[in-house]
């Protein structure tokens, strides 16, 4: 069916057909409701201020870069002493190949937009070297650290699978707390990981457990946290704690005392895991305790745990698991 845009006259005029066309600039034109044009034009960000001044100063005021003026930014201006010609020649044949995947035969130097898109590729130009360059001998409690929630959804929270490969990705990130949900099983002993009370699938805690041990340290040395949100039984807390010293043996972290001064450092911690759990809700609601929130160090109230913005409690405190929750540590 041939659809018909307004013309300037204020009448009707025949289009040449099609369902949408492009234009010689990028744009794309869709016809709506079977009379009017809608368009829509794809564009990239274009570079900053700072990057263009960069990128002309290596360039030497040219539209282009060649791999002797890549190199010289990568050795001046990023102080990547040991880069060599050759490495920014693979650099800058690896930023064409995506690019410009049709003429990267003919193609020898990158553009702005190339150099641009260069400086946002983590895999090309990583923003943060591995190497620790903070103080990692103070209290735990002073640190900010990289926390994961619901550690094990692979989706939504109400109808997605529950699973121990996101707890691996989220463990090759970079973060150092897991959050598990732990719920009784149909069988007598049966504990499973599952957000309650939703549709979602549930994974054994065991899987979750053995995932954490096999990959708690390979993105950082720095100790792994794992928070138990608990709803278990008494006999299956009891289970949880033998499968747990067993899982991670001499990894698990016990506490010198039972009342702590201050939180050891991350440098005492190094390839050690930390259990931070609660007593059940259904614990505290069947015996009329009432949960509040432990203050952080802005003095505010924690909410429960969909407040993911807490910082760690003073350790005098009592040590609740959401009290873990969305604390980075500065492990760069």
């Amino acid at each position: 069916m041939e659809t018909y845009k307004k013309d300037q006259h204020g009448s009707f005029s025949l289009p040449e057909p099609g369902n949408s066309q492009k234009d010689e600039m990028g744009s794309y034109n869709y016809k709506m409701f079977s009379l009017f044009n809608r368009k829509f034009k794809i564009t990239e960000a274009e570079p900053p201020k700072d990057v263009k001044l960069v990128f002309y100063k290596f360039s030497d005021g040219g539209p282009h870069m060649m791999a002797d003026q890549l190199q010289r930014f990568l050795v001046l201006h990023q102080d990547e002493l040991d880069c060599t010609l050759e490495e920014a020649e693979k650099i800058m044949e690896e930023v064409i190949n995506r690019r410009h995947h049709l003429t990267r035969y003919s193609r020898l130097s990158l553009n702005l937009d190339d150099f641009f898109h260069f400086l946002l590729c983590d895999d090309l130009n990583g923003s943060i070297t591995s190497q620790v360059h903070h103080d990692m001998s103070a209290p735990l409690s002073q640190y900010f650290i990289y926390t994961g929630h619901n550690s094990y959804l692979t989706g939504n929270q109400f109808s997605s699978d529950c699973s121990e490969v996101p707890i691996v990705k989220a463990l090759q990130r970079g973060v150092r707390v897991i959050e598990l949900d732990l719920w009784p099983g149909s069988s007598k002993d049966e504990i499973l990981v599952l957000h309650g009370r939703t549709l979602t699938t549930p994974v054994p805690l065991i899987k979750c457990l053995k995932s954490i041990r096999d990959y708690a340290f390979t993105r950082s040395p720095y100790p792994v946290i794992i928070t138990l949100e608990d709803h278990l039984t008494p006999d299956l807390q009891s289970k949880v704690a033998e499968m747990v010293t067993q899982t991670f043996g001499v990894m698990l972290y016990y506490p010198e005392s039972d009342s702590l001064v201050q939180f050891p450092s991350p440098e005492s911690l190094k390839h050690r895991i930390i259990i931070s759990t609660k007593p059940p809700k259904e614990y505290l609601e069947s015996n009329g305790i009432k949960q509040k929130g432990a203050l952080s160090p802005g003095g505010r109230n924690s909410s429960d745990e969909d407040e993911e913005a807490s910082g760690i409690p003073d350790p005098a405190a009592e040590l609740e698991a959401d009290d873990w929750v969305s604390i980075e540590m500065n492990i760069a």
